[in-house]
C-alpha cells in the first residue's frame, strides 16, 4: 500500500537531528513534502535530488515563545503546516531516590512541556483552517512502571494524556492526533544506557531483577521502524484515526 497525503504539504518535525526524527525527516521529503526540520541545534540536512526541499532551525521545545515564534515564521515564509511530527526527547535513568527536583524538571521540560508547547501552537494554527495531522513520539515506558525511569515514564505518560485530551478536542475540526509509542530501539538514547557489548542481548532477554520483560521479536526496534508508523498515522490511509497509541516495541509491554 502505497501511503498518501504529503504531496506538496508542509511537515513540521523536532528531535530531527538523528534518530526516528531524522528518518521521520527522510520518509517526508521521500514522500513529496516539505519538511521543517527542528532541533535544539539545527540540523545538518543532506542533499538530495528527487525528493522535496526541507528547511532546518534551531528550536528548542521547552521555550513556548521560541515555539510560537517559529510556527509564525513558517507559516509566513514557507506556508501552512498541515502535518507535524514531535519526535524531541530526553531520558532520565536515576531511581527515584537519586532524583534530584533539577533533573525532574529537567525530564518534564522536555517530555512534556515540549508537547505541550508544540501541540498548542500547532492548534492554533490548523483550527481555522480545520485540517491538519499531529503525530507524537512517546514510549511504552508511558504504559508500564520502569526500574530507575521514574521522570522518564511519569514525563512520556503527561505526554501521552495530554496528546489524547488535544486530539479530542480537534477532532471535531477535522484535525487528528496520535501517539507512536517506541520500545528499545537502536537510538543513541538507547545505546548509550549500554554498560558493555553485551547491552543488545541484555535488552533484547530483558531482567528480572529489574520487573522488566524482553522482547518477544527477538530484536530492537529500528528508527525507521518508528518513523514508518508515524508516516502511516500522518497519512491519509490513517484518516479515520485519532486519539490512538500505537505501540511499537516487539511485543514488549505485552500489552493488549
Amino acid at each position: 500500500m502505497q501511503l498518501t497525503g504529503f504531496e506538496g504539504r508542509i511537515a513540521l518535525v523536532t528531535g530531527a537531528a538523528g534518530g526516528i526524527g531524522a528518518a521521520v525527516v527522510d520518509l517526508l521529503r521521500a514522500s513529496g513534502a516539505t519538511v521543517i526540520a527542528t532541533d535544539v541545534r539545527a540540523p545538518e540536512l543532506a542533499a538530495a535530488s528527487g525528493v522535496a526541499p526541507a528547511h532546518a532551525f534551531a528550536l528548542d521545545v521547552t521555550d513556548a515563545a521560541a515555539v510560537d515564534a517559529l510556527i509564525a515564521q513558517v507559516e509566513a515564509d514557507v506556508g501552512p503546516i498541515d502535518l507535524a511530527a514531535h519526535v524531541a526527547g530526553v531520558l532520565s535513568t536515576t531511581p527515584v531516590l537519586e532524583t534530584s527536583d533539577a533533573e525532574w524538571r529537567r525530564t518534564f521540560a522536555v517530555n512534556a512541556d515540549g508537547v505541550f508547547h508544540v501541540g498548542r501552537a500547532l492548534a492554533r494554527v490548523m483550527a481555522p483552517r480545520r485540517r491538519g495531522a499531529l503525530v507524537v513520539v512517546g514510549s511504552n515506558a508511558a504504559g508500564i512502571p520502569r526500574h530507575a525511569m521514574s521522570a522518564y515514564a511519569a514525563s512520556k505518560a503527561a505526554a501521552t494524556m495530554f496528546v489524547r485530551c488535544l486530539g479530542l478536542e480537534l477532532a471535531p475540526l477535522g484535525i487528528r492526533c496520535n501517539l507512536v509509542a517506541p520500545g528499545s530501539t537502536r537510538t543513541p538514547m538507547q545505546t548509550g544506557m549500554w554498560a558493555d557489548a553485551n547491552g543488545e542481548a541484555k535488552v533484547i532477554a530483558g531482567s528480572l531483577a529489574t520487573f522488566k520483560s524482553g522482547i518477544p521479536l527477538g530484536k530492537l526496534a529500528e528508527p525507521m521502524d518508528v518513523a514508518n508508523a508515524a508516516m502511516f498515522l500522518l497519512s491519509e490511509q490513517a484518516g479515520h484515526i485519532a486519539m490512538q497509541d500505537l505501540y511499537v516495541d516487539g511485543g514488549a509491554t505485552l500489552r493488549a
